[in-house]
């Protein structure tokens, strides 16, 4: 991967009221029959206020996320096709969203091959960014080092508002509101050229995908041209469906089994989180071989195992922290805990019934532990009495003294003892 947090930030700074340099904006409105309802362009400066803020925070989002999670660096395709979608993507760039061909082919595309029951919203974004050159110390300075022209794409649902009370001022009574049209925040979305080492990159894409959804293959092949890559969530699905599918109906022991594996693969993480010069853990067959064997698995079911993930992920293995499901860890880890004091509740409660026996057939010998050590000694006393008690090391032994004022006497396992 080549575009770095620090990149996808400088971009995202950028986009404020005082700082943004957006030029056109374009958009397509289409209703869940994938028929366009309205088209637009206009100059983004000339925005009103509240439309210019709610733009902005669009395409903030459409740069929002965790690289290799929901954020995805794609690279073109080896084909004729895909060389033709990464012309034309650079033609739009430069045209600046001025040729409504260019824009119309974009909307087509999109309103094809994206999978949306609903109406939804395409909006494109044309900027221009002189980027400033960063002197030794790492500060930036005023003289830009390049331009980088590029294009933001953001593909957002339409839903109808809830159901709600309000005021009708014409009638000047509570009543139910209407209902109208609002514009959500993108479901997916690219921009191109990527921005990479502070740098244009004309051979990537960066695609964004909404945190837990799916990362429409469909739409990175067939509008991008572009290699198609699994979000973290779909990693994390196809992560289990290899393992627990492994074990066949017996669910119990898949559950065992995926919960011992997670549990290794959140310290694999956590190692690499302690110390960033590590690079990220990719699970290759080999590591999952090794999780399944550290967790017991039966031989032909480590075997399945490695068949299916072969089959899965293929030459891309995915990075631990994608599959890794840390609700799944704490909640397990929460229960064992849970499990053992419950466990030790049961053994106490089981000594206290053995003593309280011994005590109603006349035996007062102290209980003792499972470990054959006595248990803690136990003293009842006033508290002015207590208060006086100290330890002290009495030839070389640590005894517990207790001053005797007058004729005091003291009882030991139910007996009178002499003083």
């Amino acid at each position: 991967m080549n575009i770095t947090k620090g990149d996808v930030l400088e971009l995202r700074r950028r986009l404020k009221k005082t700082e943004c340099t957006f030029g056109n904006l374009c958009g397509c409105y289409v209703n869940s029959g994938k028929q366009v309802v309205v088209k637009f362009r206009e100059p983004f400066s000339e925005l009103g206020e509240d439309e210019f803020y709610k733009y902005l925070e669009i395409a903030k989002k459409t740069l929002s996320g965790t690289l290799g999670s929901n954020l995805l660096e794609l690279e073109f395709d080896r084909s004729e096709a895909a060389a033709e979608r990464q012309k034309y993507l650079l033609l739009l760039k430069s045209s600046k969203l001025a040729n409504e061909e260019l824009l119309d082919r974009l909307y087509e595309q999109i309103v094809e091959q994206y999978s949306y029951p609903g109406n939804y919203l395409i909006l494109v974004y044309h900027d221009v960014y002189d980027v400033p050159s960063k002197a030794t110390s790492g500060e930036e300075q005023e003289e830009s080092e390049e331009v980088y022209e590029y294009l933001l794409c953001a593909v957002c649902p339409v839903e109808l508002a809830k159901p709600a009370l309000g005021y009708r001022e014409d009638e000047n009574r509570i009543g139910a509101r209407e209902r109208d049209w609002v514009v959500g925040l993108p479901d997916l979305g690219f921009v191109y050229p990527a921005f990479s080492g502070r740098s244009s990159d004309v051979n990537a894409v960066m695609y964004y995908v909404k945190t837990g959804k799916g990362s429409h293959p469909e739409f990175i092949e067939n509008v991008l041209g572009c290699v198609s890559q699994r979000t973290a969530a779909e990693d994390k699905q196809a992560f289990e469906r290899v393992v627990k599918g492994a074990f066949g109906e017996d669910e119990e022991q898949a559950d065992a089994a995926f919960f011992q594996i997670q549990k290794t693969i959140s310290g694999m993480v956590a190692e690499r989180e302690e110390d960033e010069s590590l690079p990220p853990v990719s699970l290759t067959a080999e590591t999952v071989a090794d999780l399944a064997a550290d967790a017991d698995v039966p031989e032909t079911v480590r075997e399945q195992i490695g068949k299916s993930f072969a089959h899965v992920f293929g030459e891309v293995p995915p990075a631990a922290h994608n599959v890794l499901d840390n609700k799944l860890v704490e909640e397990g880890t929460r229960r064992a805990h849970t499990a053992q004091l419950e466990q030790k509740v049961v053994a106490l409660q089981q000594e206290l019934a053995a003593h309280a026996a011994s005590q109603a057939d006349g035996d007062d010998t102290p209980p003792w532990d499972g470990d054959g050590a006595a248990a803690p000694i136990e003293l009842r006393m006033p508290a002015e009495k207590a208060a006086r008690i100290h330890t002290e090391v009495v030839d070389g032994q640590k005894c517990l003294l207790i001053p005797l004022d007058g004729d005091e006497t003291a009882r030991i396992n139910g007996e009178d003892t002499p003083l």
